[in-house]
């Protein structure tokens, strides 16, 4: 039974462990039958947020013994020859999965370059026949699915929370987190609602959900009186936040936080406003909860589709 003012903290960092384990065993499973999946990241010019969370990915294919390259294209490539690159990358055999790190220079068709990826080798689940097949019912281990959605399935079965007839409410429609977080929750037998900018009283629908999904990409946007008590809560967002009366507004008298802010200048707050959690009866923290899945699902999703480029 859900006792208000303590909730459960579904902590990603440690499923996100669970995972990686999982996944190191399934490689060295993968080696006994003659091959080592791999892994090709594009990273096209410099951008330092995406140089670090490429990095963060080649090292966790290291530790988990998934063979890696990164590929360091420069920012003035054109899209004919990031579409050469592709090519040749869908061409090997020692390849198994290839990911175009996002966002490109303005001057590159980004739909162009991801759907020229081989179906079977998108690990971010984002190619037309991906959505569709997942779409369709697939069933999870014969789809490459994208790797937040990923994410909160895992955390959601791992963490015992039914999703078998409940409601669920998605705030958010994007093809990355939105749109296919609600298909899969939908192969679960939720029943699912998407909400978004444009939808009315969006607060009467949103406290009508058991799993309340939050991935519209805005500060603290879910307010306590959008949640149902005792509701589970997935917060998707990660937005970084630089002015005082911003910390005061969603961390007031949290000395860790303060610290942390007068220190490195900004804080981060994910898409619900943390005192929402309280009324909760689970939640994911941020950090610390759907991000920390995001590579892990990344390293599961090229080992599958090493399996199913090899038929098991």
């Amino acid at each position: 039974m859900h006792v208000e003012g303590n909730p459960r903290v579904l902590d990603g960092v440690a499923i996100a462990a669970e995972i990686k384990a999982e996944v190191a065993q399934e490689v060295a499973a993968a080696r006994t039958k003659g091959y080592t999946p791999g892994l090709a990241v594009i990273l096209v010019g410099e951008v330092p947020a995406s140089q670090i969370y490429v990095r963060s990915k080649v090292k966790t294919c290291g530790e988990l013994g998934i063979y890696s390259e990164m590929l360091t294209p420069p920012a003035s490539s054109t899209t004919e020859e990031l579409l050469a690159m592709v090519d040749a990358l869908n061409k090997r055999d020692d390849i198994d999965g290839i990911l175009i790190q996002l966002p490109l220079p303005d001057h590159v068709d980004t739909n162009q370059l991801l759907d020229a990826v081989l179906p079977e080798k998108d690990v971010d689940g984002f190619h037309p026949i991906n959505a569709g097949r997942l779409l369709s019912g697939a069933a999870p281990n014969e789809v490459l699915a994208p790797c937040t959605p990923a994410g909160i399935i895992e955390i959601l079965k791992r963490s015992n929370i039914p999703m078998s007839g409940q409601r669920a409410v998605v705030i958010g429609r994007s093809n990355i987190v939105g749109k296919p977080v609600a298909s899969m929750l939908i192969n679960e037998s939720a029943t699912v609602t998407i909400c978004h900018s444009r939808t009315r009283d969006l607060a009467t629908i949103t406290r009508e959900a058991d799993i309340l999904v939050a991935a519209i990409g805005r500060p603290g946007y879910v307010t306590p009186e959008m949640v149902r008590p005792g509701a589970t809560i997935i917060d998707v967002g990660i937005n970084r936040i630089t002015t005082e009366a911003e910390v005061e507004r969603f961390f007031p008298g949290n000395a860790k936080r303060r610290e942390g802010f007068e220190k490195r200048g900004s804080t981060i707050v994910g898409d619900v406003d943390p005192a929402a959690f309280a009324i909760s009866g689970a939640f994911t923290p941020v950090p610390g909860g759907v991000g920390a899945l995001t590579i892990a699902m990344l390293m599961s999703n090229t080992v599958k589709a090493a399996k199913l480029r090899r038929k098991g």
